[in-house]
């Protein structure tokens, strides 16, 4: 395999990430404190007591809700705001490999939750589709395997595949390449409520005309009431705690890297 430096680059990205990130922690920094507390008490003591109120934050609607709130936007996609729009864009949130009901690898759930939504645009407006994502295993790339879903699944054929991207970054510069060779520079851009904002600022930053068509909500849902986010710690509220934390830091590393 040929040396890739931008490929080694993503796996590190992921590596960190996996350290600094929830489930594991909240779980670091109680280990430390623990390890600290022989020579050095009072430091120990308190990391092992921030590593416990972090992990039950994390998982805890409310302060969950106040993470996502400045990330997802508040109104979902007007009808009136499509009128200049020149074609859709739905990035990837991820694969299954190895599906077995599937015969090989198929897009996760949080992909099929926007090309859900993009397919539902796109039969609503009669714009072209770009599907971006790429393959950092060398496997097939993401657009493939989210173009054979949305042909098969929702009957829409998309016109572009950017199957290059590794990250959000990747997806907005090469998207933007293709877009604009085609003419193209007013999108819909289709992706999760919380990936909205990081996604928005780099297809902007390249010169891209965008439209914000958030869909997956994780927090309290626009126009909704306090009642369908539940107060008690739970699975959906820790999912959602680390998909908050993982578009901070990424806005950070992208805001320290522009």
């Amino acid at each position: 395999m040929d040396f890739d430096p931008l490929l080694i680059l993503f796996w590190l990205k992921k590596l960190v990430s996996v350290l600094i990130l929830p489930p594991l922690l909240p779980f670091m920094l109680i280990l430390v404190g623990l390890l600290l507390a022989g020579r050095r008490p009072g430091l120990g003591k308190g990391l092992a007591w921030v590593g416990l109120m972090a992990g039950l934050l994390l998982i805890t609607p409310a302060s969950v809700g106040w993470l996502l709130e400045p990330l997802e936007p508040r109104q979902p996609l007007a009808q009136s705001a499509i009128a200049d729009a020149q074609a859709i864009v739905i990035l990837g949130g991820g694969r299954i490999n190895d599906a077995p009901e599937y015969g090989g690898d198929t897009v996760n759930r949080y992909t099929l939750e926007r090309l859900r939504y993009g397919a539902r645009l796109a039969r609503q407006t009669g714009l072209p589709v770009l599907l971006s994502g790429g393959a950092p295993s060398g496997d097939m790339p993401e657009a493939s395997l989210m173009k054979a879903t949305l042909e098969e699944d929702f009957g829409v054929t998309p016109r572009w595949l950017e199957a290059e991207s590794l990250d959000t970054r990747q997806n907005a510069r090469y998207s933007a390449a293709q877009l604009q060779a085609a003419g193209v520079n007013r999108i819909i851009l289709v992706t999760h409520a919380a990936h909205m904002r990081r996604a928005q600022s780099e297809f902007e930053a390249r010169g891209v005309v965008v439209t914000a068509a958030p869909t997956g909500w994780q927090g309290p849902r626009p126009g909704g009431s306090d009642d369908v986010w539940p107060a008690l710690p739970s699975a959906h509220a820790a999912y959602a705690g680390w998909y908050a934390l993982h578009e901070w830091l990424g806005l950070l590393a992208y805001r320290l890297t522009r």
